[in-house]
């Protein structure tokens, strides 16, 4: 996993949780159904790049 990527990924899930519990808290459905899908976002890129290291060895 590149330390770009990896970057990404984590910032994305960070972001997103972030969104979904303000959201969540303020009763905003849409934010937190924002925040929940950017999160959802950082863990497929996380996961595409594990797989991408797991078939380089």
């Amino acid at each position: 996993m590149t330390a770009g990527e990896q970057a990404k990924a984590k910032t994305e899930q960070a972001e997103g949780k972030l969104k979904e519990v303000a959201g969540s808290a303020i009763g905003n459905g849409r934010m937190a159904a924002e925040g929940q899908a950017e999160k959802s976002t950082g863990d497929a890129r996380e996961a595409k790049e594990k797989a991408k290291d797991a078939f380089k060895h």
